[in-house]
């Protein structure tokens, strides 16, 4: 059993940054791959980043690429996503995710096994 909590949400203007932190408790942290999701009202699930189990690789998809960065530190079972250069289009609750069975790396929802309960971001104009 691993459980998560976001915390770092916040209202934001455009242009600017937020910190986000995952922190995890359960399962050996450095065990597993972590990611970050977003869900905007009435659209899906969307994938924002993926880190692998000792940080040493990273994923992002275009949308957000050269803008958000994935870390973690195993010591403190966490993993952070700092934003920035935040669009409005943006706005959504971010979760954390934790992928069990992966070492490496996963973008996909059900790859991941636990959620946390997500932090709202909202970017303003």
């Amino acid at each position: 059993q691993v459980r998560l909590v976001e915390s770092g949400g916040g209202l934001v203007q455009a242009g600017g940054s937020l910190r986000l932190s995952c922190a995890a408790s359960g399962r050996t942290f450095s065990s597993y791959a972590m990611g970050w999701f977003r869900q905007a009202p009435g659209k899906e699930r969307e994938f924002v980043a993926a880190i692998s189990w000792s940080g040493g690789t990273t994923y992002y998809p275009d949308s957000v690429k050269d803008r958000f960065t994935i870390s973690r530190d195993n010591a403190k079972n966490t993993v952070y996503l700092q934003m920035n250069s935040l669009k409005p289009e943006e706005t959504a609750v971010y979760y954390c995710a934790a992928a069990i069975a992966t070492r490496t790396m996963a973008t996909m929802t059900y790859e991941y096994d636990y959620w946390g309960q997500g932090t709202q971001v909202t970017v303003s104009s």
